[in-house]
């Protein structure tokens, strides 16, 4: 049983904007069909870069959603994070009607790992190539990782607390899970996730150190794990805000409860050190399950981590069965980044709002482009299989070596 004096945090919008789709409603779609949008890199200056396909968002337009006084010192990874913050304020009706009164109440968190690269190129350009009255004031914070949150609780005049998790690709599930104890400790609603824009020329060039990065230059086949033909990951950029609400404060204001923040946990295992992130993994989904008070056949379906490196997948699934026993053949697992590409911290976000809405359309939405699995995993590939979903389990590792899970519960279905 819950105390009822635990407050708990509850899920109320989803703001996304990611390659397969400039919204959140455009994003479900794609993703449930299992559309592919991967494709060759389109951005100028990349042409001749050993990266050949990534997940690009394109025909998004900042200048339509954010105001000039903070596009000219903010990078793309800020642009797409403080428009995903509006679409998910407008989704749970979160006004400022209702935080004016008490605008300490409402804290920004986010989580990124590569901070503002295209920024700093442009500013770098020009004062190589014009001087140094040419580099704007703007760049000693725009590059900054934190400068999402800072401008995200500017904007919106939150004032609660504010945090940033500078990570690799777990933090995303690490922000969550600091904005649902934040709001433990007494905090009413925090703004939270994370969005990447890791395809400009300096910032591919400091990825191609990944070994794990995909050379591939066929969109069809540059990511497919869980496969023997597997080659590494896609990146991507993008990402997802959420508005995460105490229930009761949620309750109060008539909004929506869509998913309930039940558990998580994390460990870390060194620099792709895939084969000893199986036990860190395999920890991370045991304390995350003890967090939720969960069993593991509770779990109706599993977002994976999907590197789509072959010692990596291998780990993942053997993770899966060590701390979910022989439930682990069983339960649906889906990767449907493998259609828009893995957007470093924005990419467990992304995950996390696939899981919410796939809980509220019952239906576990397919892994785009992979066929032939290759372990003894349950992966819905092909089309999106329609299941009752009741609790959501997420799966992240970053390249640094951190691994995190995250245990989700359904919240009030969706009304007709």
């Amino acid at each position: 049983m819950i105390s009822p004096h635990v407050r708990r945090s509850v899920v109320t919008g989803i703001g996304v904007i990611a390659p397969n789709g400039p919204n959140t409603e455009a994003f479900w779609k794609a993703t449930k069909e299992g559309i592919s949008v991967l494709d060759r890199v389109t951005r100028e200056g990349c042409g001749d870069l050993p990266l050949k396909v990534a997940g690009e968002v394109r025909g998004f337009d900042p200048g339509e959603l954010i105001e000039e006084r903070f596009l000219v010192q903010t990078d793309r990874f800020t642009h797409f994070a403080m428009a995903a913050a509006n679409l998910a304020l407008e989704d749970a009706l979160l006004g400022r009607a209702d935080y004016n009164r008490s605008p300490f109440a409402v804290g920004v968190v986010t989580a990124a790992g590569s901070g503002g690269g295209e920024f700093g190129q442009r500013e770098l350009q020009h004062l190589w190539g014009q001087g140094s009255r040419h580099v704007g004031p703007y760049q000693s914070i725009a590059w900054f990782y934190a400068a999402s949150t800072g401008q995200i609780s500017i904007r919106g005049g939150f004032k609660g607390p504010c945090g940033v998790v500078a990570s690799d690709e777990a933090g995303g599930l690490d922000a969550l899970a600091h904005a649902s104890r934040t709001i433990r400790r007494g905090t009413s609603a925090v703004v939270v996730g994370a969005a990447e824009a890791p395809l400009a020329p300096y910032s591919i060039v400091c990825q191609l150190g990944y070994e794990d990065l995909s050379r591939s230059d066929d969109p069809i086949r540059a990511y497919r794990p869980f496969t023997d033909s597997a080659c590494g990951f896609v990146p991507a950029e993008g990402g997802a805000m959420l508005v995460v609400e105490e229930q009761a404060a949620a309750e109060e204001r008539g909004a929506r409860a869509r998913a309930f923040v039940a558990g998580h946990a994390a460990t870390f295992t060194g620099a792709s050190l895939w084969e000893e992130s199986r036990e860190g993994l395999s920890r991370a989904i045991e304390g995350a399950l003890e967090d939720a008070r969960c069993a593991p056949e509770e779990i109706d379906v599993v977002f994976a981590d999907a590197l789509g490196v072959r010692s990596a997948d291998r780990a993942e699934a053997l993770a899966l069965a060590d701390a979910l026993g022989g439930y682990a053949a069983r339960v649906p697992v889906t990767a449907p980044k493998t259609g828009f590409g893995r957007a470093y911290c924005g990419a467990p976000v992304l995950d996390i709002a696939a899981a919410v809405l796939s809980m509220e359309s019952s239906v576990v939405p397919p892994t785009p482009n992979v066929v032939d699995i290759s372990h003894d995993l349950d992966v819905v590939t092909g089309k999106p299989r329609a299941a009752e979903l009741r609790t959501a389990l997420v799966l992240s590792r970053g390249l640094m070596g951190s691994n995190a899970a995250m245990v989700l519960r359904r919240g009030e279905k969706s009304p007709s």
